[in-house]
């Protein structure tokens, strides 16, 4: 019969992040499932000092770890006591997360199953005011001998789990219910406490945005993906090692969506809401200001030949179209003139006087010097905007909607986002007015901006319908609209 061993952990360290504290003492308590066969404790030479307030909450000082082993001396030993066991502690990502990683600074990749505490409690004994291991013992009437020390907290952890082995009634001897048991709670591990394996199954596997909620329900962080069960997966996988990230983890009590259908939509979407709602753990939007974006902008020389450049991004002009940084720009700007037989001198891209160098080679007509007709080289210049830019143009763009019967359909007049909505592709006539009365009408904003000229430069999929080519269409029967 297949016998689990259980090694309760628990550790003190320096502070609260893995990647930067080391850890000051560790406790193993070896249980089987329904008593403790073996313990293990050592104070740990951090090979630092200890600041205060964290002596203060532990009693270990800088004198009392001055003449103990370093991790390395001990990792040995703490390898043989877990091998083959499963790694239990209360908020298992806290102590896990610092042994991996001072496995890690060994040169040696620390793995084992994993077993949290605080989320077999929550399953075992719901409606507790606190599952934090003073207060959840408190409630279940265990005590702790010597709290924030690691052999306390883990023989304190132990009896707690013996409690919950208990309550579903495991023992040694039902080791196949062990394993179901255990298979479940593995894949759940990389979930926050509070949110089940349950609820994430039933997430959508569709476009749009979601929302992750404390548990007052306020909005922690909003975002988007095409499949939103795999993204919130994806974030639910990340190795959390800063406080605030642990922290933004442990926090998330609830998640919610909005499908949206359209990519197009849900960028947009999410933008506005992170400006509306400004969630705590949102920060690439509330940093905009500060990111250095750049614009393609254009002016006519003194000759009347249209001239393009690439600038950082102001607010007293309005630029061609946004890219993320100054090497996307120059070489978007490179590639316009590639592909249109364009002066590198008249794009900003050859600095020093005369010629420039595709003149030399025979891919400049000359307007570097004067010899190509204003008027032509500024149809190909004026081609080469209409290609990316949408600055002062009218149109809708026509998308997926959340389901097959409908579309999604986004708003641009005069070059300014107007809003999105969503169209019934049973309606009659595709005109402008029932297009336009579709639209819930959003702020634009730079970031707005930015989106949509990302999206105008590499959008394969939707239908982008100028307001002057409208025709009277069925949506559904249109094959350029029904293919989407």
């Amino acid at each position: 019969m297949h016998h689990i061993l259980y090694a309760i952990v628990d550790i003190e360290t320096t502070g609260g992040q893995p990647d930067r504290d080391r850890i000051t003492e560790i406790a193993i308590v070896l249980h089987n499932g329904k008593e403790i066969v073996e313990r293990y404790e050592t104070l740990v030479n951090p090979g630092r000092s200890i600041p205060y307030e964290i002596t203060q909450l532990t009693g270990i000082s800088n004198e009392m770890v001055r003449d103990a082993p370093p991790f390395y001396e001990v990792a040995r030993k703490i390898v043989e006591l877990t091998e083959g066991a499963v790694f239990v502690a209360h908020n298992v990502r806290f102590d896990y997360s610092f042994i991996k990683s001072a496995f890690k600074d060994l040169g040696y990749n620390y793995q084992r199953k994993t077993l949290c505490t605080v989320r077999m409690s929550r399953k075992s004994f719901p409606g507790l005011p606190s599952y934090s291991l003073g207060k959840l013992c408190q409630s279940l009437g265990v005590t702790i001998e010597n709290r924030h020390r690691a052999m306390g907290d883990a023989e304190a952890t132990a009896e707690v789990f013996g409690m919950i082995m208990n309550q579903h009634q495991i023992t040694a001897t039902t080791s196949a219910d062990v394993e179901d048991w255990l298979s479940l709670e593995v894949k759940s591990q990389t979930l926050p406490p509070r949110i089940t394996r349950e609820q994430v199954l039933a997430l959508p596997e569709d476009t749009g945005v979601y929302y992750f909620h404390d548990e007052h329900g306020k909005v922690m962080y909003v975002g988007k993906s095409i499949n939103i069960r795999k993204r919130i997966i994806q974030h639910f996988q990340i190795d959390y090692k800063s406080r605030k990230s642990i922290e933004f983890k442990n926090n998330i009590a609830s998640i919610t969506y909005e499908l949206t259908g359209s990519e197009l939509v849900a960028l947009l979407y999410e933008s506005d809401e992170i400006k509306k709602i400004k969630p705590r753990f949102n920060t690439q939007q509330k940093r905009s200001r500060a990111v250095p974006f750049y614009g393609v902008y254009e002016e006519a020389d003194k000759n009347g030949y249209i001239n393009l450049y690439v600038e950082r991004l102001s607010s007293d002009k309005e630029p061609l179209t946004m890219l993320d940084n100054w090497e996307d720009a120059r070489n978007f700007l490179y590639n316009r003139v590639q592909k249109f037989g364009l002066c590198l001198q008249k794009c900003d891209l050859h600095k020093t006087g005369g010629p420039c160098f595709n003149y030399h080679i025979h891919q400049c007509k000359g307007a570097c010097v004067g010899i190509e007709p204003i008027d032509e080289y500024n149809t190909r210049a004026r081609a080469a905007i209409e290609s990316f830019s949408f600055q002062n143009e009218s149109f809708f763009i026509v998308g997926r909607g959340r389901h097959e019967d409908e579309k999604s359909v986004v708003c641009i007049e005069k070059g300014r986002y107007i809003g999105f909505g969503y169209l019934d592709t049973s309606v009659e006539e595709a005109t402008h007015e029932n297009l336009r009365a579709s639209i819930r009408k959003y702020p634009h904003n730079q970031d707005i901006q930015r989106i949509l000229c990302s999206y105008v430069r590499t959008n394969r999929y939707d239908k982008v319908i100028p307001y002057q080519s409208l025709s009277v269409k069925t949506l559904a029967n249109d094959p350029d609209y029904s293919n989407m």
